[in-house]
């Protein structure tokens, strides 16, 4: 192919690049307060994801990855995530939150560290306001698909949720625990 027939297809070229670019820069994460979210090197926060600070702080450590469609959302205390984790897509996690290094979060988990308060019968539970302990998962837990974690809990390091539980209660470090509510089942 001579000179003259590569500027021929030159323009084709130029324009699939573009797409390309277009494709690939056009969806995003947004950040809702940005100057209170902290990211550390090599983590990737991937598209369609939303990083709300609210009123608290969100800290997440190197090497992390934040798949598609994640909200991670300070409504009630800062959210803290360590070292080498990964969150992947549909997954929300509210504020209140300690996460370890090494822990990897499925598909479809929440993560709710705060209760509404119902106690008193004669005000409409919107006007409660919110109880919470916080949630703290210790260093190398892999927590499976659609978990649901609610507030109090504590999950020990190199324990396994499997998918679908609900943990209403905290878990000892290296247990394999299922269901709702959330049982070990046995140790690693």
């Amino acid at each position: 192919m001579n000179f003259i027939e590569k500027l021929k297809i030159l323009p084709g070229a130029i324009h699939i690049l573009i797409k390309k670019i277009k494709r690939e820069f056009a969806f995003t994460a947004s950040f809702n307060r940005p100057d209170q979210i902290f990211i550390g090197k090599s983590t990737c926060i991937c598209a369609y994801s939303f990083l709300n600070a609210g009123s608290g702080k969100i800290s997440i450590g190197e090497n992390c990855h934040i798949d598609r469609n994640v909200i991670l959302s300070c409504n009630n205390g800062n959210i803290e995530i360590g070292n080498h984790c990964s969150f992947n897509p549909f997954c929300v996690i509210y504020g209140g939150l300690k996460i370890g290094n090494d822990v990897r979060i499925a598909t479809g988990t929440v993560i709710v560290p705060f209760n509404h308060g119902f106690k008193d019968k004669e005000v409409k539970i919107c006007d409660h306001s919110l109880e919470s302990k916080g949630v703290i998962i210790e260093n190398n837990c892999w927590i499976g698909a659609n978990v649901t974690i609610l507030d109090g809990v504590t999950i020990g390091e190199g324990s396994v949720i499997g998918a679908g539980s609900v943990v209403t209660k905290s878990i000892p470090s290296f247990s394999v625990v299922v269901g709702n509510p959330a049982k070990v089942i046995k140790e690693r």
